[in-house]
């Protein structure tokens, strides 16, 4: 479809008018980037010798980062542990503006904190130094227990409360502990009682009952998983699995990522609605599926069509896999990426 430039204004215009609340497994994600120019005597493992090193907010916590960078008002709900992680996480919200109230800290589990240990390479390429990187290892430090009942109590309480201030909710599954189906229900159950919108990113494994949200956005793999199929690239086995899920889970929004392909749109009483990737250049995919998801959701809470907004969601998602790492975009990108996929139509 093709967007007047007036309708994209109508809708990108009313993001910072649109209040999303993100629920989910939050992380903080690590990055140490290094030389190897020796193995260890101690081991036959590379030394690697830092020289830079960055940490941004993920899982969950980079939902809330692209919805922010997108102007919308962007709150965070989950479980940080009372350490040095939980509390630069934290900071590094609030420093992009994103409201941490709903944040519980607990002595019980870590902050999820993953760090990654890359060696950076250079080569020369048509007489131009080209500066790669490639992952060594990555650490994970974390819980994948249930929360404890006084978390779980106090949490529930607070979303309560909450949900009924925004005009969104996304619930943000990385099968870490938090999202169960006692959560899934009083969220689902309040979103209803006040027409709130709730999209999904579920985890397969995780296998929950998501009936009553209003969009549910898995990967092609995660579709066929949580369907229960062998996995295709076949595009009819693609439908057959969205009929599926949308029977199972009475869901008015089913949008499918498929990568390279784009993406999927199933909504009830609709044809389906495909729309081929926007990316002209692809560095990175980690974190896509965030961005689709933040972007999707807050397309609808600003008065998008499912289809608009899947537009919206696949334009925005072209941005950040151009980009390293977990990117995020802002709505000036937005602009420019429509402009010239339609100018490329």
């Amino acid at each position: 479809m093709h967007f007047t430039s007036a309708r994209l204004a109508e809708i990108l215009g009313a993001f910072p008018r649109s209040k999303i609340l993100v629920i989910g497994d939050l992380m903080l994600d690590e990055f140490l980037w290094g030389k190897v120019t020796r193995i260890s005597p101690e081991a036959p493992v590379p030394v690697l010798d830092v020289q830079r090193r960055a940490a941004y907010p993920g899982g969950a916590a980079n939902v809330a980062r692209n919805l922010a960078s997108l102007g919308a008002p962007a709150g965070l709900a989950g479980i940080i542990g009372q350490d040095e992680a939980g509390q630069q996480l934290k900071q590094l919200l609030q420093g992009e503006g994103i409201a941490t109230g709903c944040i519980r800290t607990t002595s019980l589990r870590p902050t999820t904190h993953k760090t990654r240990i890359c060696a950076i390479t250079r080569q020369l390429h048509d007489h131009l130094e080209i500066e790669d990187q490639q992952q060594i290892v990555r650490v994970d430090d974390e819980s994948r227990e249930p929360l404890d009942p006084e978390s779980k109590r106090r949490l529930f309480d607070r979303l309560r409360e909450e949900i009924r201030n925004h005009d969104a909710v996304i619930l943000e599954d990385y099968a870490k502990g938090l999202i169960d189906q006692e959560l899934v229900t009083l969220v689902i159950g309040e979103a209803k009682a006040h027409g709130k919108i709730v999209a999904i990113d579920p985890n397969p494994n995780n296998p929950l009952d998501w009936s009553g949200g209003t969009v549910l956005k898995p990967n092609r793999r995660e579709a066929f998983l949580t369907a229960g199929l062998p996995y295709s690239q076949n595009d009819e086995a693609v439908l057959k699995a969205g009929a599926i899920l949308q029977k199972k889970h009475a869901i008015r929004h089913l949008l499918i990522t498929l990568g390279e392909a784009g993406m999927l749109l199933l909504e009830q009483g609709q044809k389906p609605y495909h729309t081929p990737t926007r990316a002209q250049d692809v560095f990175d995919v980690s974190g896509a599926g965030d961005t689709a998801i933040a972007a999707f959701t807050l397309a609808l809470a600003a008065g998008a069509t499912g289809i608009e907004a899947a537009e919206i969601a696949n334009h925005a998602a072209g941005v950040v896999v151009g980009k390293l790492g977990t990117a995020t975009l802002n709505v000036d990108e937005l602009y420019d990426m429509f402009a010239r996929s339609q100018g490329n139509a």
